[in-house]
């Protein structure tokens, strides 16, 4: 086939559409649902305060503010406000305290926010280890210690903490909210921002099949189902390797979610005696284990997003490898690859396919009279047209120099004319000057050979064919 295309690419129409409002309206949508979910939490946690009926080392409150300020702005406040408030007028103190606690509440998860946003790229922070490590010196450590000092100071103030207790409060509190960040926040921010995506049957299972198993070795660490009459054996080194498998097999999210998994279970069967923390008081417990569970989180994310960063690098690695860096089509190794594929492919169904050879007419003098910057856009806008020419099973590939190719899968050679044409279509519709034109040939497997060298040979021959013969 003999066939001189003429080469103009016209310029894609930008078009996008704004969703601010829609945004907006949603967060409005969302306050009365966040107030509700704080005070809920918030409620179920004050159940275990055990050194003060407004401290306890459970404060998954904390994590929803920090995740709602994180991913809908910092605008809804008044629904933290509100529900910090409702929880210890409720429950304890006066409403001079509950305002001040309130306050202290709302200051806190602003603050942390305000700090991952400035120093942990935000709700983007579980994307790279050291944002990881930055949240956690941020959110959970610095931010929570405005709560924890407005709420015990404005107790003991009050007369509704006893100042000799002062720093075990404090302690409590503070270990709490750092520990609510750390388990609920990260889960919240990464169900809420990240795409659900398709998953494989297999990849399903093995999703189910990780959590049963981290559940059973959770009853068995916290929830005494350990085959012995001692139920507090240190054993809580069984549940990392679970975590491990969802950060390598898996990413961020599902780490965070089996590590509320993990944390919910080991809360229960701490607080009925079981489990390697279950020692001293229950609040000491707790201590013990929201610390453990604050470090396994922050590690385990760190390692998820280890993984994350390594697995893009081997993407990105993989990308530059079979692309050609000037026009972003493949190169002459992907080529290879796919016509290698095609063959096989040819050979199972019986059905022919297509190799265009193409390249750029007179490519010297463009680059001669233009200069080499109009030489290389030359090239870029024949690769715009064929990848706007082509079907998404195509392959279209950049051979070298001011050569292309195109493999054309179930393809005769008829239906590689249609491709030409509309590769013309699309040349002749650019207005941008130098003018380009391209020559081409084509070889049709398996009439023109039978491997990827005889192939790309016979469309080399076609197109040089066609060259020679061309009219003016």
């Amino acid at each position: 086939m003999r066939q001189r295309v003429v080469s103009w690419i016209g310029p894609a129409s930008p078009s996008g559409t704004s969703a601010v409002g829609s945004r907006a309206l949603a967060s409005v949508a969302a306050l009365p649902v966040l107030t509700g979910a704080y005070f809920v939490a918030g409620k179920l946690g004050l159940r275990l305060a055990f050194v003060n009926a407004s401290a306890t080392a459970v404060w998954a409150p904390a994590g929803i503010a920090l995740a709602a300020f994180l991913t809908l702005g910092y605008r809804v406040w008044p629904a933290i406000l509100l529900g910090a408030f409702l929880v210890n007028a409720t429950t304890a103190g006066s409403v001079g305290t509950s305002i001040t606690i309130a306050v202290g509440n709302t200051l806190e998860g602003l603050a942390g926010a305000y700090l991952v946003n400035r120093f942990a790229h935000g709700r983007n922070a579980f994307d790279r280890a050291q944002d990881v490590f930055k949240f956690t010196a941020v959110a959970a450590v610095a931010s929570t210690t405005v709560s924890a000092t407005c709420g015990v100071t404005s107790l003991a103030v009050a007369g509704f903490a006893n100042w000799a207790s002062y720093g075990w409060i404090w302690l409590t509190w503070w270990l709490g909210d750092a520990a609510g960040d750390l388990v609920v926040a990260p889960f919240a921010v990464l169900w809420s921002t990240r795409s659900w995506g398709r998953w494989s049957r297999t990849k399903i299972l093995e999703a189910a099949f990780l959590l049963l198993s981290l559940a059973l070795v959770a009853e068995v660490v916290f929830g005494g189902l350990f085959p012995s009459e001692v139920k507090d054996y240190p054993l809580e080194f069984l549940c990392i390797p679970f975590l491990v498998w969802a950060a390598f097999r898996f990413g961020q999210r599902e780490v965070a979610t089996a590590v509320v998994v993990l944390s919910g279970i080991a809360i229960w069967g701490t607080l009925l005696g079981l489990g390697p923390f279950a020692r001293g008081t229950q609040n000491e417990a707790l201590l013990l284990l929201q610390a453990f569970m604050g470090v396994t989180g922050v590690m385990t994310l760190a390692l998820a997003a280890v993984v994350s960063e390594r697995k893009a690098a081997e993407e990105q690695l993989r990308r530059i490898a079979v692309s050609d860096a000037l026009t972003g089509l493949g190169n002459y190794r992907q080529l290879m690859a796919m016509l290698a594929l095609e063959i096989r492919r040819s050979q199972r169904t019986g059905r022919p396919f297509t190799v265009v050879f193409l390249d750029v007419d007179d490519l010297k003098r463009i680059n001669d009279r233009h200069g080499h910057l109009a030489g290389n856009r030359a090239l870029c806008r024949v690769a715009d047209a064929l990848r706007a020419s082509c079907r998404a099973m195509d392959t279209a590939a950049r051979f070298g120099g001011d050569e292309f190719a195109l493999i054309l899968p179930e393809t005769e050679e008829g239906a590689a004319r249609h491709v030409a044409a509309r590769i013309a279509d699309h040349i002749g519709s650019d207005p941008e000057e130098p003018a380009v034109s391209v020559s081409l040939g084509a070889a049709l497997y398996p009439r023109d050979g039978g491997t990827g060298e005889e192939l790309l040979g016979a469309a080399d021959r076609a197109l040089y064919d066609a060259k020679h013969h061309r009219g003016p």
